[in-house]
């Protein structure tokens, strides 16, 4: 099936967000700066039973850490995932309590989710579910997260995408720094395992190194 124009261009916009979309949020971080071949994976939505174990178990295999931005209500329900996920070296940020959608919810209610998740998620990285925040709650947040979004989108979640064109998402886009995003959730299942794998393989045999986000981010500050 041929991916029409219209769809192309939410692809391309999507996975790789233009600069006067990055200048348009401000101050929050979409890559790292750095002279390594060094790439930051992050998995969204989880912790989830049916997907999350089967990540983490493809990570080890490559030595590979990522950094998991959770639904604060996925890890009431999985506390021992959740705990997994820190004991295996991996970083961990707040997804909000119920993944709400900044633009379709009030501010007040949207800042009560985001601390409510707080509760259950040690951690002062935040990013928006599906990327939507307002001025006045980045100002508001920003107080007491660092908000993270994304150099990369492999769009998984859509599942009209083929596999083989999320992990062209991904290889078509990367370059040192980058923080790519991936979701362990049920939806972007299929194209997780398809996909996950060849990455982390592909930038294995260049050179590449998969890192923490959140402990990268927390070294920076300490220095």
């Amino acid at each position: 099936m041929k991916i029409n124009f219209k769809k192309r261009i939410k692809i391309r916009l999507l996975a790789s967000p233009p600069k006067y979309l990055r200048f348009l949020y401000g101050r929050t971080v979409w890559k790292v700066s750095t002279n390594e071949n060094e790439l930051f994976i992050t998995f969204d939505d989880g912790p989830v039973p049916e997907l999350t174990p089967w990540v983490l178990d493809t990570l080890k295999s490559y030595n590979a850490k990522a950094t998991f931005f959770c639904v604060g209500d996925n890890v009431r329900k999985y506390p021992e995932l959740y705990d997994r996920i820190r004991k295996e070296g991996h970083g961990t940020g707040n997804h909000s309590y119920s993944h709400l959608n900044g633009f379709k919810v009030s501010l007040r209610r949207y800042i009560k989710n985001v601390f409510e998740a707080k509760r259950y998620i040690d951690s002062d990285l935040f990013r928006p579910p599906y990327g939507s925040l307002r001025f006045l709650t980045r100002l508001i947040l920003k107080s007491r997260f660092r908000i993270i979004m994304w150099d990369i989108l492999s769009m998984d979640y859509d599942r009209s995408m083929k596999p083989r064109q999320v992990v062209r998402n991904v290889i078509g886009n990367v370059t040192p720094g980058s923080i790519v995003v991936f979701h362990d959730n049920l939806k972007a299942k299929t194209n997780l395992e398809y996909t996950l794998p060849r990455i982390l393989d592909y930038y294995s045999k260049r050179g590449y190194s998969f890192v923490n986000l959140q402990e990268r981010l927390e070294n920076q500050v300490g220095k």
